[in-house]
């Protein structure tokens, strides 16, 4: 595949923590998708072999960009980080694991390039009906995220199904409009908040997902769940 040019359609930001198991399969899923891009990972101080497959990775393929925090910060720092790089037309976050299809990417990007959209979600909850059998998340995460989805939306006035999601594509403009604060999985909360208080157009598509188990690896737990629902009550009102 050639490389990217210095603008591309897509930039792919990818926060990478601990990720050595999945992280070459991701990137290789990534790459395969026929679609202008560049790849930028961002290691937030991983304590395994993930900033040494990022550097093998940023050599081996013009497309890739490695670009490292000296510490662990959180996701939302590392997405902060990589939307600063970010030089495509269209942004979207790709999680490091293995729960989300990037061959989901023209789903996503199809309402914008048609002028429909500004923003698009990728949600895990609606139906398509070309693929009736997707795998669905562990029951008391799909209720976690439906009640933080409901809470959401009470706040923002939107009307999404999966706030919570990875999948999130973005007109690049409307990035350079939103300064993150949050470290953790509070960015969730906070990116669609600040979405919800600009002119812009939000869509939803339905996406693959295949949800993993603590025992693979899943970082989200309770307590993000509690500091998910006062960011959503903190950015409603907070810059």
């Amino acid at each position: 595949m050639a490389a990217p040019t210095d603008s591309p359609l897509l930039s792919v930001v990818m926060p990478v923590y601990n990720e050595e198991r999945t992280l070459r399969e991701i990137v290789a899923a990534v790459r395969a998708v026929p679609i202008d891009k560049e790849i930028v990972l961002v290691d937030d101080g991983s304590r395994d072999r993930s900033r040494e497959i990022m550097d093998e990775l940023a050599r081996a393929h013009a497309e890739v960009r490695a670009i490292k925090h000296a510490h662990n910060q959180g996701k939302g720092a590392a997405l902060k980080t990589g939307f600063e790089h970010a030089r495509g037309r269209y942004v979207v976050i790709q999680d490091a694991d293995l729960e989300y299809d990037p061959a989901d990417y023209p789903a996503l990007l199809a309402p914008m390039e048609r002028g429909e959209a500004d923003v698009v979600y990728g949600s895990r909850y609606l139906v398509d009906d070309r693929d009736p059998g997707r795998e669905r998340d562990h029951l008391h995460h799909y209720l976690g995220n439906r009640v933080l989805t409901f809470v959401s939306n009470l706040f923002t006035g939107l009307n999404l199904t999966d706030m919570e999601t990875c999948y999130k594509c973005f007109r690049r403009e409307v990035l350079q409009g939103i300064v993150i604060k949050s470290r953790r999985f509070t960015v969730e909360p906070e990116l669609t908040a600040k979405v919800a208080k600009l002119p812009v157009r939000v869509f939803e598509v339905p996406i693959r997902y295949r949800g993993r188990g603590y025992g693979e690896g899943k970082k989200i737990g309770w307590r993000d769940g509690i500091a998910a629902l006062w960011a959503i009550a903190r950015y409603r009102f907070v810059d």
